[in-house]
């Protein structure tokens, strides 16, 4: 992304000091579209000596001489932290990637875990996290605006809590009647999940409550579809759908859902 005057990329974000001094970027890519991501990640990017991350992640990187490409398995997040701040402390200029934003399950708390446990010179290091598009919010202002009152965000995945937890959340945001946005609802290794994950909506919602599916938001395979609670099943998802439940309020006008400010 350059500035359309000079062709130049944006300036570094505030806090970012370029030369030989290290620094770590945690950015976040967006939800898949290009025009998605921000002015800040890519002036970042452009600046980077080296791009650390998941491997679909690093390769949404374009490839430019000097930048040094780390892409990796998708369970290793501990491992990609502490080798951006090493990489860092050696005087490289590292962007740690994610995809939506890199504070809503992703990498940033990576970061800070590997932080708090290592070592006291990488708390030296200049460390910034960029703010990205979240899959939740795209997909949101593709269907209208079902976030529009009080939501949760649950990621269903249970690699890194149990799945009692997941339905803990999931019933005490339904007693609440939040609109709901899901995340990683269905994997090969986990297709019955997301079975009870509606099982325990229809015990607290109405048959009507609205859903949206949007899978690949943002990028050319975009679908997006609107069902009932009643019509929903598992095979209608999987790990590139992004789900929003409504709350009792949620409602349609012509094609689009909202959920109405006022209680």
């Amino acid at each position: 992304m350059t500035d359309a005057k000079t062709g130049a990329p944006p300036p570094l974000p505030r806090g970012i000091a370029a030369g030989k001094k290290g620094w770590v970027v945690v950015a976040g890519l967006g939800p898949g579209a290009e025009a998605m991501v921000t002015p800040e990640v890519a002036a970042a990017l452009a600046e980077a000596t080296d791009v650390i991350g998941y491997i679909p992640y690093v390769a949404r990187v374009a490839d430019r001489d000097g930048l040094v490409k780390h892409p990796s398995d998708n369970r290793v997040e501990l491992e990609r932290a502490r080798h951006a701040f090493e990489l860092a402390a050696a005087g490289r200029q590292v962007v740690v990637v994610s995809s939506g934003d890199p504070g809503v399950f992703a990498m940033a708390s990576a970061l800070f875990e590997a932080m708090e446990t290592g070592p006291e010179v990488w708390r030296e290091l200049d460390l910034r996290v960029l703010p990205g598009i979240t899959a939740m919010l795209a997909a949101a202002a593709a269907a209208g605006a079902p976030l529009g009152h009080d939501f949760c965000a649950i990621n269903l995945s249970d690699n890194l809590k149990p799945f009692d937890l997941v339905e803990k959340r999931l019933r005490l945001a339904v007693e609440g009647d939040f609109a709901m946005g899901f995340y990683n609802p269905r994997s090969k290794s986990r297709p019955g999940r997301f079975e009870r994950v509606i099982e325990v909506l229809r015990e607290g919602c109405e048959p009507s409550r609205l859903v949206v599916l949007a899978r690949a938001v943002s990028t050319p395979e975009q679908e997006l579809r609107v069902v009932e609670l009643r019509d929903l099943q598992p095979a209608m998802v999987d790990m590139r759908t992004m789900v929003l439940v409504g709350s009792s309020l949620t409602r349609r006008v012509g094609r689009f859902v909202y959920t109405p400010r006022s209680a």
